[in-house]
């Protein structure tokens, strides 16, 4: 074998060494609602997207999801979350990053933060703190609200949380999943009746689990929750990243 032949083994062996389909992988996830575990499967129909993302992924990969209602970036840290995920992570290790929805309640100090400053610099620390336990952040836009005007436009609910997170990792060099893009083409695609489907709209005793009912167009349906997940494996398979390797 004469020395390029070799190079170029050395090379392919190092590839294969770096996406090792049978390399167990582990994922954490921190975020809000939209992708936290709901209980009671066997009756509540509202899921998080992460709750059901495990089925697309081989054994090989295990998804510890920390995400927890209601949390901002802001406080998700004040109130504990944080700290056991980051005493939890390893080298190699994945943490996806997701917030957005809750740092905009303007009326709630203990969450909003100013996507401009506060919301900008959470970001960057989980990242950071990530980092220096040697794993391996990306970071997430908000996935798209059902929001529809008179003429069927889906507006956007999320201001400049959804862009100071596409710009944070880029200033961080960490992937970037845009999830509100992908999440809004999807409303868009079920149209202003259909995507009702994707969220939790039942009426007065349609289901046992909301006697009164529920219109609900942030939370997520089996469905909707399935589509998002997809659509999240998709975007894996655009962007050729490692993780994509243990899709099933």
């Amino acid at each position: 074998m004469n020395i390029f032949k070799f190079l170029v083994f050395l090379m392919v062996m190092a590839g294969c060494a770096t996406t090792n389909p049978s390399k167990k992988i582990t994922i954490h996830t921190i975020g809000d609602s939209t992708m936290a575990i709901k209980p009671d499967t066997d009756k509540n129909p509202e899921r998080g997207w992460v709750q059901v993302l495990p089925q697309f992924f081989t054994g090989n990969v295990r998804i510890f999801n920390h995400a927890v209602n209601g949390r901002s970036t802001k406080s998700f840290r004040e109130l504990g979350h944080w700290k056991p995920v980051l005493d939890s992570l390893k080298k190699g290790d994945y943490l996806f990053i997701q917030f957005g929805h809750n740092d905009a309640k303007e009326t709630d100090p203990t969450r909003y933060t100013n996507p401009q400053t506060s919301y900008r610099h959470n970001l960057i620390r989980y990242i950071e703190e990530a980092r220096s336990k040697g794993a391996v952040p990306i970071v997430f836009s908000s996935i798209a609200r059902r929001k529809f005007n008179k003429e069927g436009v889906l507006l956007d609910s999320h201001g400049n949380y959804t862009l100071i997170a596409r710009l944070v990792a880029q200033e961080m060099k960490v992937p970037f999943f845009d999830m509100q893009y992908l999440t809004e083409n999807l409303e868009m695609e079920y149209g202003a009746e259909g995507s009702r489907k994707l969220h939790l709209h039942f009426a007065p005793n349609e289901i046992p689990y909301y006697p009164e009912g529920k219109t609900d167009d942030t939370h997520l349906s089996v469905l909707g929750a399935t589509e998002i997940s997809k659509l999240f494996v998709q975007e894996l398979k655009r962007q050729h990243h490692p993780l994509g390797k243990y899709l099933k």
